[in-house]
């Protein structure tokens, strides 16, 4: 599949939310048939990596990035939960890979810098990631060099939790920040955990511009009426 055109960041939909689909909550088995499934709904596939060492799940690798590249026309977004040792040579495989925006955590503090020049040196969009526990003021370096900046609303790498009491107040520092960063070009706010019918609502109208979706998606009795309601919100 041809990859997607390199403003594709830029061409994202600003008057309703981003559709980001998590791959985690796809039916990896018959994984090709169910991305041709939600594709005609999809923005932005997103893909978790986790080496059991920085996040306690072990999670996808770059052959399956290769693979839906293949398969898939939509920009793929890895978000890498991985040790500072490996985070460079991390990224240069998934860059590889056929990856169009890379997420780094702030939390690998020894490796940020030098993670962040090496995306730019691959042409690889950066985007960065807080835990739930982690001050939103810790992107505020960053924010400037940034394309997404996504915040975990949930513990890190565990399916099923209910969203921190904090992830709206959370998104709306983090959207001041981005305000304050002074971008010349669009910096777009992520919600990522605790992604319930009850919950969308309230990070959306904290200032989440996309919500990465899994199995309220994926297992939607109709995505084609799921997604109607995502797009009204």
């Amino acid at each position: 599949m041809t990859a997607p055109a390199k403003t594709w960041i830029d061409d994202l939909p600003k008057d309703r939310l981003i559709a980001e689909f998590s791959v985690w909550s796809a039916d990896l088995v018959r994984l090709a048939d169910d991305l041709a499934r939600v594709e005609p709904h999809v923005d932005v596939l997103h893909i978790d990596v986790a080496d059991g060492h920085f996040a306690p799940a072990m999670l996808f690798f770059p052959d399956l990035v290769a693979g839906v590249r293949r398969v898939s026309r939509r920009p793929i977004h890895v978000h890498l939960m991985v040790a500072d040792t490996v985070l460079l040579s991390q990224i240069e495989q998934f860059a590889d890979a056929g990856s169009d925006l890379i997420s780094i955590h702030v939390e690998n503090d020894s490796v940020v810098d030098a993670a962040l020049d090496l995306l730019d040196r691959r042409g690889v969009a950066a985007g960065m990631v807080l835990r739930v526990e982690t001050p939103v003021e810790r992107i505020r370096r960053h924010a400037a060099r940034l394309r997404f900046v996504t915040l975990l609303g949930t513990a890190i790498g565990v399916k099923g939790q209910g969203l921190d009491e904090k992830a709206g107040a959370r998104l709306q520092e983090a959207r001041k920040i981005i305000a304050e960063s002074g971008a010349g070009h669009r910096v777009v706010l992520a919600a990522d955990g605790g992604i319930r019918e009850h919950t969308v609502p309230l990070l959306r109208q904290s200032g989440a511009e996309t919500v990465v979706l899994g199995s309220l998606a994926f297992n939607a009795p109709s995505l084609e009426e799921r997604m109607s309601w995502l797009h009204s919100l």
